[in-house]
């Protein structure tokens, strides 16, 4: 009865790591990388691009193996960008404020243009139109801009901008 309990354990723990990780965990460890997270949407916007741009290079093409690899890539980063905004900037780092706080306007553009990036995301999985990846990254600047505001941030090289 020992042994199976034990091997039941097991399989159990090793079926609990092997889950997929998110970009950050939702314990309040105080560990978070803001302008990382940024970088990475930048990154995942570009290969969504790209991936559209191939899907559209490949529509005329017998190679559907190829086609569906690039719709596959297109939908994973998608997801990834809807993670990070949901699971990293919304649960964790935009905190709720009542109405009478005097930071509540830019809590609300903030919100506003994170549910945003989370549409365009959607939209680039329903789509292969360029003009959402545009939409992406000019949401994104305007979220960057608002968020950073009046807070020095650093360059890869640790230097302050």
């Amino acid at each position: 009865m020992k042994k199976l309990l034990k091997q039941i354990l097991v399989i159990g723990f090793v079926a609990f790591i092997g889950q997929q990780t998110f970009a950050h965990c939702e314990i309040p460890c105080g560990i978070y990388d803001d302008e990382l997270r940024v970088s990475l949407l930048y990154e995942h916007f570009t290969t969504i691009e790209k991936s559209m741009k191939m899907i559209n290079d490949l529509k005329n093409s017998d190679d559907v193996n190829q086609q569906i690899r690039w719709v596959m890539n297109k939908e994973d980063h998608a997801k990834k960008v809807q993670d990070i905004v949901s699971q990293y900037f919304l649960h964790q780092r935009i905190k709720p404020l009542d109405p009478e706080n005097d930071k509540f306007a830019k809590y609300q553009k903030e919100l506003t243009l994170l549910h945003q990036i989370l549409v365009y995301a959607m939209k680039t999985k329903q789509t292969t139109d360029l003009e959402y990846v545009k939409k992406l990254r000019e949401t994104l600047k305007k979220f960057e801009d608002s968020y950073f505001e009046g807070i020095h941030r650093h360059n890869l090289d640790g230097s302050h901008k």
